[in-house]
């Protein structure tokens, strides 16, 4: 039996990845190297769909908007996760049923921890 490296099946994939991080940078520099460096006040002001700007654009607001985000972004994911296991839910059985209670028994700690804490209250 001949005994060959497993590394090389990673092969094609880490050619993918530095193809894709090569065409980013490419594409980074081109673009800066290329494009028009013409910077007037006008250009420079933020665009709102054609209203005119009103004040400051860095003015700050509530670090709510944001956490709410990634803990939609977070429990998002927690349904890509169950995708494959209810393609595969008859091929697992009852071992892979009770994998999923558990991972969502997790999520389910984890949103508690979040109430609790009061990340989803919004009166403070």
């Amino acid at each position: 039996m001949e005994k060959t490296s497993h590394l090389w099946e990673y092969l094609p994939i880490v050619f993918m990845a530095l193809v894709a991080a090569g065409f980013v940078v490419t594409t980074m520099l081109l673009t800066h190297l290329l494009g028009p460096k013409r910077k007037t006040k006008i250009k420079n002001e933020a665009f709102e769909c054609g209203i005119e700007s009103v004040g400051n654009a860095r003015t700050p607001f509530s670090i709510k908007y944001f956490l709410v985000a990634i803990l939609f972004v977070l429990f998002d994911v927690e349904v890509i996760f169950m995708y494959p296991w209810a393609v595969n839910f008859r091929e697992l059985g009852v071992f892979g049923l009770w994998e999923m209670f558990a991972f969502m028994g997790l999520m389910v700690v984890g949103l508690v921890y979040i109430i609790k804490k009061g990340a989803l209250n919004w009166e403070k």
